[in-house]
């Protein structure tokens, strides 16, 4: 999510606080031979769906593989230091916390006094509407054609004045729905838009891109603003550092490994799978079933739920490789494969794969065992397998915070896994993996649950 706008307000407030003494800074910033000599980039951030995340314990993230592969193409290691704003983000570059910030900063902000340099690739993108794409749903192709349609945005952001702004150029109509901030951010209202929940929001084109290939129903065709110009940046003393980053863009948007990285993110589908009719040959769910009885048994585990998560994850595809690289029947990825013994050249290998995966559940079955309920215990298992364990413990430890049951699932640590979208709760102390998508996990379980019930009942155990 290439959330360009937010903290905006509080970056201007802060270039008239810098304006009159930025020379204060320039001691603190590392010149290009320290960084250098010191083997590692340091590379300021932000958690969103397009800069930086966690996702199965594995970093992530548009703007961190593009800052990891720079770093690395200059033989250094990148160390990432995630800030909560855009405010602080500026402010650490400026006392030299950080060498670069990889992440789009508006350019056309008065910065004319401020001791930075934009550098890298240029990013444009706009404010668009965000809509079902439907048979049955007349689609908005013309701003005009908002007149009398009910939108909603989240009070007091650039959404919200955006909109208030056209309804003026348009003469009125527009049925403004704003919401408030604390509540819902513009990914919960681009999910409430794919679930049919509110009709139409507004969101910075970039991001609707990500949502888009986690809701298939999404169009995100219509434009509603002018476009923003937006770049990375470094401290104006760091000439050599901001030349360099120059250099290696201009090479790389020519190179394959640069539209693998777009395509990843803003392309890709990670949508679940739509539930519908099981198609079962001679009372068999899938060629792996006894692959699925002899690894459940393991872990004593029903072998039909086992094939559940084979389905969701791969549709019994051995050669799956997912949008985050994660691989083979059960969707492991790289770096817990590792962990658990199971080499890269195994990974196609069906029996391996899944005994590898019983492993993990196993595992995850033991960090959840004061938790008495079976079933319950069973949604924090299979909602780890898909978000990663460190999430989950991130949403119980919000659950406890404000009043939720840290032992249920349903409506309780669920609905906390969705806070984690939200930069008020993800960048709260008690949380350390910080910004997450947690709809896309609750609705995994669910399908996974409903796959599961589905195998049941045409499938003696």
């Amino acid at each position: 999510m290439k959330n360009v706008f937010i903290g905006g307000c509080f970056f201007l407030l802060f270039v008239g606080c810098i304006n009159s003494s930025d020379n204060k800074y320039h001691h603190h910033i590392r010149s290009y031979s320290d960084i250098i000599n010191s083997d590692t980039l340091n590379i300021l951030t932000l958690y969103s769906s397009t800069s930086y995340f966690i996702y199965k314990g594995q970093e992530m993230g548009y703007e961190f593989e593009l800052a990891r592969s720079f770093a690395h193409s200059m033989g250094l290691f990148p160390n990432i230091i995630v800030a909560s704003n855009i405010h602080q983000l500026t402010e650490k570059l400026l006392n030299g916390e950080g060498d670069v910030v990889a992440y789009p900063i508006p350019r056309e902000l008065n910065h004319s006094k401020m001791p930075i340099k934009y550098c890298g690739d240029e990013n444009i993108t706009s404010q668009v509407l965000v809509q079902r794409a439907s048979k049955n749903i007349t689609s908005i192709k013309d701003v005009t054609q908002l007149i009398d349609k009910t939108i909603t945005v989240e009070k007091g952001t650039k959404y919200h004045r955006r909109l208030e702004n056209l309804n003026k150029e348009l003469g009125g109509g527009i049925i403004i729905d704003a919401v408030k901030q604390d509540s819902l951010t513009s990914e919960d209202l681009i999910y409430k838009v794919a679930s049919g929940e509110i009709d139409y929001t507004l969101a910075d084109e970039n991001v609707a891109k990500v949502n888009k290939t986690y809701y298939k129903n999404l169009n995100i065709s219509l434009k509603v603003s002018f476009s923003q110009r937006s770049s990375w940046i470094v401290n104006a003393v760091s000439d050599s550092l901001s030349n360099e980053i120059d250099k290696w863009f201009a090479n790389e948007i020519k190179q394959p490994e640069y539209s693998v990285i777009s395509k990843r993110y803003f392309e890709k589908s990670k949508a679940a799978t739509t539930i519908g009719k099981v198609y079962l040959k001679n009372g068999k769910i899938s060629q792996y079933d006894d692959i699925f009885k002899k690894c459940a048994s393991s872990i004593n585990w029903d072998w039909r739920l086992v094939a559940a998560i084979a389905y969701e994850e791969s549709q019994f595809d051995p050669s799956a490789i997912s949008w985050a690289g994660a691989r083979g029947l059960m969707q492991l990825m790289p770096n817990t494969a590792e962990n658990y013994g199971l080499s890269a050249s195994d990974f196609n290998d069906p029996l391996l794969n899944v005994e590898t995966c019983m492993k993990l559940l196993d595992s995850l079955q033991k960090k959840f065992s004061g938790i008495d309920d079976e079933t319950e215990k069973m949604n924090f298992v299979l909602g780890s397998f898909h978000a990663g364990v460190g999430h989950i413990v991130d949403a119980i430890a919000l659950a406890k915070k404000f009043g939720y049951n840290p032992n249920k699932w349903e409506r309780n640590v669920a609905t906390c896994l969705t806070l984690k979208s939200n930069p008020q709760y993800y960048n709260d102390s008690i949380v350390k993996l910080g910004y997450f998508p947690g709809y896309t996990t609750i609705e995994h379980v669910d399908a996974i649950l409903k796959r599961y019930d589905m195998f049941k009942n045409a499938v003696k155990e």
